[in-house]
């Protein structure tokens, strides 16, 4: 039976004890995590989010009554212990903060009875994630993952406290606002007032945040809850926080500096860790050549090296075609691999093949300088020499090339680097690598609609240099946009926005959209901007993704607490589930049953 607390008051968290309350009377409260019974001595190990205590119940030193007590507990039950801390009368366990201490008990509580888990809770568990996941509340015991939640807690605070000391206002923006097409698909929400009218949930404050600008309030920060209705994968989430900001009267290095300086005291105060400052720059022209994607994890080289002059006029097809459709031919030197099997360069050929390539082709390099090519027969050995010289072939040397429009070789080849990376082991994983990003493409070219789609969005200022090209040649023009990248991954982005009537309006008609178009969708936005705007510019951090690389994690899910899965579904919860029919009707909606074909009624 539970029995109430009657009074009785916690005096330490299990894990804050120490040696040096040797003789103290505590009271501490938790979770049993084991229990271990010797016949007359019964030693049980308390466990809440700061650590572990051991308590001991040992025969002539312990109350019968409180012995047996002891003895009945079971995992997970919850406890209240009242004893006087002693020193370990048998061995220190060094792999424990309290493990040179004890519990003498002279008092139990029995707060609250357990059934068995459905799994140990425990570090690193096995348990199927699905598993985890329904019964999250007993998955958020486990130490690890309450040490990450610690963490993102700790990680909002120095936030709030760094952006507060530099002048920025924290200001909420409204979770109810206008659903607008472009980007990715809004979550949107029926008005039960407006019938046939709906709210969408923001997708980031963005235009909220250039408002505030407009109204003077100068440095604005948020921790913003934001929804996209889009396919998920480990580090995307249906809904996510961001660290939003937004500054006037900067310009892009302003914007930086601020920002280096946060993540510098972030990493030193969470971490311990020394970030060198100022932070590596480079553009995205040169990130796409030199590592095929515009997110490089620069903790190993081995990058791209365009060969496109050196194979122009050689005998391969492949490389030829590609070349005369305009497209690239581009190579990796995978140094110390030209011994790799044959079946796994396939497996690495089949990788490249979800990113739109064709295939590989390899030229492997062998100890005596012979070499084994898929393509050697179409080659001149002076070709073969030429193109071993391009790419430094050495003895012992795999070389892997793509042939294809410039997109698709570097998003196989970029992604492939990335695949040898984690299979080769070429990185230190506990390295924290950052580099900034700058000069995006203002616009990139929309195959599906036909038409130039803002890379960030159309508020983005183009570079100063470059507006002379967007009548002439959009697809050159360059973005006063940054993303700030930390071992592969974009932990944030943001740009300067444009604040001029005339570049703003240029925008939107390269974008294809009338003025009729761009007030119905942004014309709150517009109007405001006829009453003296500010030059502004803002960013914003991926709260989540920054705190799963900070813990060391491989999913975004193991730093939310209570995170969806692939379908945007939660299984603890069940949501989503269907509406009731009278809240559908008070909604003024219909919900229509998909109706099955002829074909699938006779499956």
């Amino acid at each position: 039976m539970a029995e109430s607390m009657q009074g009785l008051k916690r005096t330490h968290r299990c894990g804050e004890l120490t040696a040096a309350l040797e003789g103290q009377q505590v009271t501490v409260m938790g979770w049993v995590q084991k229990n271990r019974n010797k016949g007359g001595l019964v030693f049980v190990d308390v466990r809440d989010r700061s650590g572990v205590i051991q308590v001991v119940f040992e025969e002539g030193k312990t109350e019968a009554g409180l012995l047996e007590k002891a003895a009945k507990l079971r995992a997970e039950y919850v406890v209240a212990v009242t004893g006087t801390v002693e020193k370990r009368s048998g061995a220190v366990n060094e792999s424990l903060a309290t493990g040179e201490i004890e519990i003498i008990p002279e008092g139990l509580r029995v707060l609250s009875e357990s059934q068995t888990p459905p799994f140990p809770i425990e570090e690193h568990t096995k348990t199927r994630e699905e598993v985890r996941l329904k019964y999250r509340y007993l998955d958020l015991r486990r130490p690890d993952l309450q040490r990450n939640l610690m963490l993102k807690s700790r990680v909002m605070t120095l936030t709030r406290q760094f952006f507060a000391e530099e002048g920025f206002l924290e200001v909420e923006t409204p979770m109810l606002g206008k659903t607008t097409p472009e980007g990715a698909r809004d979550y949107l929400v029926p008005s039960r007032i407006h019938p046939g009218c709906f709210y969408g949930l923001p997708q980031s404050p963005q235009l909220y945040k250039q408002l505030l600008m407009c109204a003077g309030m100068d440095r604005y920060i948020q921790i913003a809850r934001c929804f996209r209705d889009e396919d998920l994968r480990a580090d995307r989430q249906p809904e996510f926080t961001q660290i939003d900001m937004e500054l006037s009267f900067v310009d892009v290095d302003d914007v930086i500096e601020v920002n280096e300086r946060y993540l510098s005291r972030l990493f030193r105060e969470v971490l311990g860790i020394e970030v060198q400052l100022p932070i590596r720059r480079m553009t995205w022209q040169e990130a796409m050549d030199r590592f095929g994607s515009d997110k490089p994890d620069l903790r190993f080289g081995m990058e791209l090296t365009d060969v496109s002059d050196v194979v122009k006029d050689c005998g391969f097809g492949v490389f030829t075609g590609a070349l005369d459709q305009g497209g690239t031919v581009r190579g990796l030197n995978v140094k110390g691999q030209g011994a790799m099997p044959r079946k796994k360069i396939d497996k690495l050929t089949a990788f490249v093949k979800d990113y739109g390539a064709k295939g590989l082709a390899y030229v492997a390099i062998q100890e005596d300088g012979s070499v084994k090519s898929s393509f050697a027969k179409f080659m001149t050995e002076e070709e073969m020499a030429s193109l071993i010289r391009a790419m430094d072939g050495e003895p012992g040397d795999l070389l892997l090339f793509a042939a294809d429009k410039q997109k698709v070789v570097w998003d196989s080849l970029g992604a492939l680097r990335v695949e040898l990376g984690k299979q080769l082991e070429l990185f230190d994983k506990n390295a924290f690598c950052f580099v900034w990003i700058t000069e995006f493409p203002l616009l990139e070219w929309s195959e599906e609609q036909n038409r130039y789609v803002a890379m960030h969005h159309p508020f983005t200022m183009p570079m100063e240099e470059d507006l002379p090209l967007i009548d002439t040649d959009p697809g050159k023009v360059r973005a006063k946009a940054y993303d700030i990248v930390l071992n592969g991954n974009e932990i944030g982005g943001g740009s300067v926005r444009i604040h001029q009537d005339d570049v703003q309006e240029k925008m939107f008609e390269v974008l294809g959209f009338t003025k009729e178009q761009a007030y119905s969708q942004f014309g709150f936005l517009l109007d405001a901007f006829k009453y003296g705007v500010p030059p502004h510019a803002g960013l914003a951090y991926g709260l989540d993704r920054l705190v799963m690389l900070m813990a060391g994690q491989e999913s975004i899910r193991d730093v939310i607490a209570f995170p969806k899965v692939k379908d945007a579904s939660c299984l603890m919860t069940e949501a989503p589930t269907p509406a009731d029919q009278k809240q559908l009707e008070e909604l003024g909606l219909l919900v229509k049953k998909e109706e099955k074909t002829a074909d699938e009624k006779s499956l």
